[in-house]
């Protein structure tokens, strides 16, 4: 039998046991065909599957795979790649580069918190029609809906986004990667829920890549650029969000919950 191909499953943006987003981790020797990177997220059946290759001592090649096709970007699993090779390839390194789809993204130790350094993505106006398919998809009318790589709902409090039970196939025709919904926290700066099923996630437990929009649109509206948001999703999350220029900084805990080896077939 053959050794298989070790992988790590990582809670990232945990608040406590069994929280935070969970990601699959493989660190390979070298790519893989398309296809088998694929299928291999599929397996796991995940939000989110991160395989990265080393490209020096301190960069790494990194992709993001969900069940059902690749992705620009993602903050939990970059979170979670960077927290496995902390633990296992780069116990002495300070920070970590990524080369990615979104260019270069960095990670390091601040604590007992793993900082990211993402690009920030400024909320723009979307046409009237699709904020209306989108209230109508949603079940409520948003105070306001923006837009950018995803679209951003905000509504007027912590207890609506809680509420919510989105129409899952109309959200999944929208022009758009996935949608935000929003509104200010009771005990934190903002609260935010995710909901991406054209790219085969119903709801994602905790999502860095949202708070690329979140933490700009939060930033301006609350006149801060630190600020302390929670993901509502049934595991729920807890992410430190700073916003500087253009660029976004997400921090977050980590937690190992499993590791396992990968067979595959010849």
């Amino acid at each position: 039998m053959t050794a298989g191909l070790e992988w790590h499953q990582v809670d990232a943006f945990v608040e406590g046991p069994f929280s935070g987003n969970p990601a699959a981790v493989y660190n390979l020797p070298q790519w893989l065909p398309d296809a088998r990177l694929q299928a291999i997220a599929q397996s796991h059946n995940l939000s989110e599957t991160a395989f990265v290759v080393a490209a020096a001592a301190d960069s790494w090649q990194l992709r993001w795979f969900t069940p059902a096709t690749e992705v620009d970007l993602c903050g939990h699993a970059t979170l979670a790649a960077a927290w496995t090779l902390f633990e296992t390839r780069a116990a002495a390194t300070a920070a970590l580069r990524f080369r990615t789809r979104s260019g270069e993204l960095r990670v390091e130790r601040d604590g007992e918190l793993l900082r990211m350094d993402f690009p920030a993505l400024e909320p723009q106006p979307v046409a009237d029609d699709l904020a209306a398919r989108l209230g109508a998809a949603l079940g409520i009318r948003p105070a306001q809906v923006l837009g950018n790589v995803d679209l951003l709902a905000i509504l007027p409090d912590e207890a609506a986004v809680r509420a919510l039970t989105p129409d899952l196939r109309a959200l999944a025709v929208l022009e758009c990667r996935g949608v935000i919904v929003s509104a200010p926290g009771d005990e934190v700066d903002f609260v935010s829920r995710f909901f991406a099923p054209g790219v085969g996630v119903d709801e994602d437990p905790v999502t860095g890549s949202a708070h690329c929009m979140l933490a700009p649109y939060w930033s301006a509206r609350l006149g801060r650029d630190a600020l302390l948001a929670r993901q509502l999703s049934r595991r729920g999350g807890r992410l430190h969000c700073t916003r500087r220029g253009d660029r976004v900084l997400l921090a977050g805990r980590c937690r190992l919950f499993a590791t396992g080896r990968t067979f595959l077939p010849a």
